[in-house]
């Protein structure tokens, strides 16, 4: 067979953590066919020249359930190298819709622009499909969907009958393809869940050989407790867990005992491995402090409880993902369409400003945004370098996004999201010839190889002769991120090629136009 595509000349990394090898890559009908020098010539060709070339890169807890359907062209993680992202994370994800008023609320990147006019987790994919991605896609089965599905935003354990309709709703959803079953046990739609629930639905997943992906119940001065939560839930359930952006927003202390529950599991025999993001700050809703009550009001009924200074008392003594930090100074909020002179100042100051308590300024704001298209984000300082370093050196740790891909223009030009241009770029350049903590080879395989491992992918994530042609060529000394804080949407530099199931996608640093991600089903 002829070859399609031939990558000449550069120093190639197989994923597995090898040394790389200088050598020709050859790619016929969608698959990687020899690895060596080769004399053929194809009908394209890639100069790698003085680059590295390794696989394309996979993002193992991505946001993208929503933006990818808006534009498909996903070219903030086209200008990293990101070939396959994973989706459903965190609980939050766009099956199944039962009611979209309250679904949307656990739909990051939604702004109305596209209904929720699909229910089942079918509909979803093949609107996906439809969509026709850049990258491929798998996704995981939220749960936050699945309880408001069928109980709203009650916050309670699920009943023996509501268990049962919760499993229908994700065995639909493994048998749709999906990869594995996602929480997000911190955010308000899951904070009721038991742990025999958890455990259950997981137990379920696993006879169907998904994984679990936990974004854990505590990330404050308890992580740990919820770690182990976690780590007792995969081992009852007899599951594959991943540990979502495993480090906790209360500094290295706990970070230490929450990776030291996680050498301990796997030392057990617990097949184990955890998650962390890029950035110093967490990002989230501003209404994520909302108690449930208040949350599931209609638009009217949530303006009229903002208002009343019982409710702001409760929202007060509320715990959720944004008290829970204990530091207002801390908080900042994003850039915005509401409060548009607030942008980028921490509450502390906002309040300050506007000459009221700190409680008050965000309830205000929230009472503000009632009906908005874009809910309000902040910015969660939580994070030190060197923290991040020391998570990011652990054998079981891989980077990942936590955050939707976007576009610079297009129908998303006006979104942001951290994280989104960044992630990998920032990992090789902060990892690799910042701290100097991973070499080359031991940062590609985290970001192919490994992840590759972690969620089943059995064709992908290598070089080697037989895998899907996902492959990527980039300068190791300019791959870099640059976007900073507030200015988030830059894109990435030093990727020169990237490829997709065979498909030039980024040529020379330029899109082609072409877009051949495909939907991973599990069992396909």
């Amino acid at each position: 067979m002829s070859p399609d595509l031939i990558i000449r000349g550069g120093l190639v990394f197989d994923g597995t953590g090898a040394a790389p090898v200088r050598a020709d890559v050859v790619v016929c009908d969608g698959r990687i066919d020899f690895l060596g020098e080769v004399d053929a010539e194809a009908p394209v060709e890639l100069d790698a020249r003085g680059l590295a070339v390794a696989p394309g890169f996979i993002d193992v807890h991505s946001h993208s359930d929503y933006t990818l359907l808006v534009d498909p062209r996903a070219v903030s993680a086209i200008h990293q190298g990101v070939t396959t992202e994973v989706i459903g994370n965190c609980g939050h994800g766009c099956f199944p819709i039962r009611d979209p008023e309250l679904s949307n609320r656990i739909i990051y990147g939604f702004d109305g622009s596209l209904p929720l006019d699909w229910s089942t987790p079918a509909a979803y994919l093949e609107r996906l499909e439809e969509a026709a991605p850049a990258v491929n896609v798998m996704t995981l089965v939220p749960n936050g969907q699945l309880r408001l599905a069928t109980m709203g935003l009650e916050n309670r354990p699920a009943t023996s009958d509501e268990v049962t309709a919760m499993t229908r709703l994700l065995e639909e959803g493994l048998e749709a393809g999906a990869w594995g079953y996602s929480t997000g046990l911190e955010y308000a739609p899951e904070q009721g869940a038991g742990e025999p629930e958890i455990t259950a639905l997981a137990r379920v997943t696993a006879r169907r050989g998904g994984f679990y992906a936990t974004h854990t119940r505590e990330r404050e001065e308890r992580a740990d407790e919820a770690v182990a939560e976690a780590i007792r839930t995969a081992r009852n359930a007899d599951i594959r867990l991943q540990v979502s952006h495993l480090a906790p927003r209360s500094g290295p202390d706990q970070t230490n005992r929450c990776i030291d529950l996680v050498d301990a599991a796997s030392a057990a025999g617990d097949d184990i491995a955890f998650d962390m993001h890029t950035r110093l700050y967490g990002l989230t809703f501003l209404y994520a402090m909302l108690p449930p009550r208040v949350l599931n009001a209609s638009p009217e009924d949530q303006a009229a409880l903002l208002r009343a200074p019982e409710v702001r008392a409760e929202i007060g003594a509320h715990k959720s993902i944004i008290s829970g930090l204990g530091d207002w100074g801390r908080i900042y909020l994003v850039d915005n369409d509401i409060w548009p002179d607030m942008g980028r100042l921490d509450f502390e100051e906002i309040a300050r400003r506007r000459d009221t308590t700190i409680l008050d300024a965000a309830c205000d704001l929230l009472l503000d945004s009632v009906g908005a298209d874009r809910a309000p984000m902040v910015l969660l300082r939580a994070y030190s370098e060197a923290q991040q370093e020391d998570v990011f050196a652990h054998e079981l740790c891989v980077p990942a996004s936590d955050a939707t891909a976007l576009s610079p223009d297009g129908p998303l030009a006006g979104a942001s999201f951290m994280g989104a241009y960044t992630w990998a770029s920032w990992f090789w350049r902060f990892m690799v010839r910042q701290s100097g903590r991973l070499t080359p080879e031991e940062a590609v395989h985290r970001l192919s190889g490994l992840p590759a491992a972690i969620v089943g992918l059995s064709d992908r994530g290598l070089i080697k002769p037989g895998i899907r042609a996902d492959i990527v060529a980039f300068d190791p000394e300019t791959f870099a991120d640059t976007g900073t804080t507030f200015e988030p949407n830059q894109l990435a530099t030093g990727m020169r090629h990237v490829v997709v199931n065979g498909t030039v996608t980024l040529r020379d640093g330029q899109l082609t136009g072409e877009r051949a991600g495909v939907v991973l089903r599990n069992g396909a």
